[in-house]
């Protein structure tokens, strides 16, 4: 058959259903493949968003997401969203078109190194210099991005390879199961727990697996032990569940921050060192306990004292079952911290101002959407104010970037995440900043007839970093911007544009877009000016050790 043809049926081997992307004349002959195939090509309007797209569909199913793009420009085009899979811990396997290599090339029109150039962003890179290296090379691609830690992978498909006439076949993906931790760790792990007078569970990005998830809930109701996440491990256990301590979100003052400083053992499950921990170790005034798949990267303020290594899933359930239920815990300080965030939550809910006061905005965001409904989030101030004030009660429901920390992700995820969930509500919430690098996937969306609702913040300007600088006692400069009238922009894709003109009439038209059908963009003004005084509260109330 035609190497392409080849290709295309290993990505079916592989379980592949769609693939985002442009379309270019060195892979032509994939698109044809692709044609007569069960691989659905999603069309989109620029690379980035392909491969955040991908990324997403990674992130939400455990398989790699596949985007597509042709050489030069199509192929940097990606580098963002290879940078934010490899950085998050999402499965993505990219291909990219080149010239002919075994031909002489056209001088050098748009021909640049791509795979050294992905090198540094991506667990693997390669070119493919033979039809007959098709089936090995996409199955180790596939492999490699889905393996922990997952990750971004690439593929670069000269035409004239894509072309070559082949004999092979392709590979069917194999069984895999990962090595548990070792005897001596988990009894390590068990004696260190039992022995805290009042241990913590810090729950990481690397947690969030379908079995952890429903072993961690198990840990916590077995022992009844408080816990907090991170801001990527947000809903890996229900956070309605009355021993969640809250979102390690920002600062030092936080209440949760307040929990930490109390306690003397922390069990973190899932850390990933893309995501700072939320304490320091130098003081050594408690003990912490890693469990992870991988052993600890060492840094001056993260070096823990126990180590397991190993299926996640596994390592919890054991040692759970050796710890059990102890008589002398003491959780009075965290019972007083989590009353304060309680009090802080429920204040800020209230807030009835507009322009809308975040608070108000991530509580109206709570009621309108169900328990399995998925919000994806851009980069922006906002999402500090989700990750605290969002409560998950299911895995997967409220997509942060804390890894790249990307702007121009919230409108494609969201894409994503509705093609992934069908049956699902689906909710984007993008600065006006980053809802403008990606919004040209309005079309996609319209084309694709996705029920998507989309909710612009707008403070006209880049709300984060003005709020950096003026923390930073500098005036404010170089942050103002202009916009669009956001609801014809919305009406100019074929989408429905709203404006509400009150936090109320914001709940109340949220509600509406969502249980109604087509794409929504919703404009909402947004005041940031009481962040200092709810991110940085809780230091002045001292919960004691």
């Amino acid at each position: 058959m035609k190497a392409s043809d080849l290709f295309v049926k290993a990505l079916e081997a592989e379980g592949v259903r769609c693939v985002f992307g442009l379309p270019g004349e060195e892979n032509l002959d994939l698109l044809e493949s692709m044609r007569g195939s069960s691989v659905r090509f999603v069309v989109t309007r620029h690379e980035q968003a392909a491969g955040f797209m991908a990324a997403t569909y990674g992130r939400l199913t455990g398989r790699a997401g596949v985007c597509l793009a042709t050489l030069g420009p199509g192929a940097t085009n990606l580098v963002t969203a290879a940078a934010y899979a490899q950085l998050g811990g999402m499965p993505m396997v990219m291909i990219t078109g080149q010239k002919p290599i075994k031909a002489g090339k056209q001088g050098h029109f748009q021909i640049i190194d791509v795979v050294g150039m992905m090198r540094p962003i991506t667990k693997s890179t390669r070119t493919l210099v033979s039809a007959d290296h098709i089936p090995s090379a996409v199955r180790e691609a596939f492999r490699i991005a889905e393996q922990e830690r997952p990750g971004a992978t690439h593929l670069e498909l000269p035409e004239d390879i894509a072309r070559e006439s082949t004999t092979g076949e392709p590979l069917t993906p194999g069984t895999h199961r990962r090595p548990v931790a070792d005897e001596a760790s988990i009894a390590l792990a068990v004696e260190t727990i039992a022995s805290a007078r009042r241990p913590l569970l810090m729950i990481g990005a690397g947690a969030n697996r379908k079995l952890t998830s429903e072993l961690l809930r198990v840990f916590v109701d077995r022992l009844g032990i408080p816990f907090f996440s991170t801001q990527m491990g947000k809903g890996v256990v229900d956070e309605s569940h009355p021993l969640w301590m809250g979102t390690a979100a920002m600062s030092d003052g936080d209440y949760v921050h307040r929990a930490i400083e109390a306690s003397d053992c922390i069990i973190n499950v899932g850390h990933d060192v893309i995501e700072k921990p939320p304490f320091v170790m130098r003081d050594h005034r408690r003990k912490v306990v890693h469990l992870n798949f991988s052993s600890a990267e060492v840094d001056p303020v993260y070096f823990p004292q126990v180590e397991v290594t190993g299926d996640i899933a596994n390592a919890v359930w054991r040692i759970a079952e050796g710890v059990g239920p102890r008589t002398h815990w003491d959780f009075a300080p965290f019972e007083r911290a989590r009353s304060g965030l309680e009090a802080q939550l429920a204040q800020g809910s209230a807030e009835d101002r507009f322009p809308i006061h975040p608070a108000r905005l991530v509580a109206e965001v709570r009621r309108a959407m169900p328990d399995d409904g998925v919000v994806c989030l851009d980069n922006g101030m906002y999402k500090l104010w989700f990750a605290r004030y969002y409560r998950c009660r299911r895995p997967n429901t409220l997509l942060l970037d804390n890894a790249l920390a990307t702007m121009g992700a919230g409108l494609p995820s969201a894409i994503a995440a509705k093609l992934v969930h069908p049956r699902r509500k689906v909710l984007s919430v993008c600065g006006d900043g980053g809802f403008m690098m990606n919004s040209q996937e309005l079309e996609t969306a319209v084309r694709l007839r996705l029920d998507l609702t989309v909710v612009v913040v707008r403070d006209d300007g880049y709300g984060m970093i003005r709020w950096k600088q003026g923390e930073m006692g500098l005036p404010d400069f170089g942050m103002t911007l202009g916009n669009p009238d956001f609801v014809r922009y919305a009406e100019a894709y074929g989408a429905q544009g709203h404006r509400p003109a009150s936090a109320a009439e914001f709940g109340t038209t949220l509600a509406r877009c969502l249980e109604s059908g087509g794409v929504h963009v919703i404009d909402l003004p947004i005041d940031y000016s009481g962040n200092a005084h709810a991110l940085l509260a809780g230091a002045e109330e001292g919960v004691g050790r």
